[in-house]
């Protein structure tokens, strides 16, 4: 398992518009994501400039990721 990568909110949204995942809305800090495919899974990404560890470890685990996966997602 390779280690999570230090990741922005704005950074995170875009590697998950890679999969699906469209803002449906704001507010304040958060954005929600919500996928545009089944099983149409919403997300709360924080708009923070780096995102805590057990913050982003939650949110590739609600998106069904791997580290992995989501390490080729945020550089490609």
């Amino acid at each position: 398992m390779s280690k999570l990568p230090v990741v922005s909110g704005p950074d995170l949204v875009r590697a998950l518009a890679r999969l699906g995942y469209e803002t449906d809305h704001q507010t304040g800090s958060l954005i929600i994501l919500r996928n545009q495919l089944p099983p149409h899974r919403r997300l709360t990404v924080p708009n923070h400039k780096e995102l805590a560890k057990g913050t982003l470890r939650a949110l590739v685990h609600e998106a069904g990721l791997t580290v992995d996966q989501l390490i080729e997602l945020l550089n490609g």
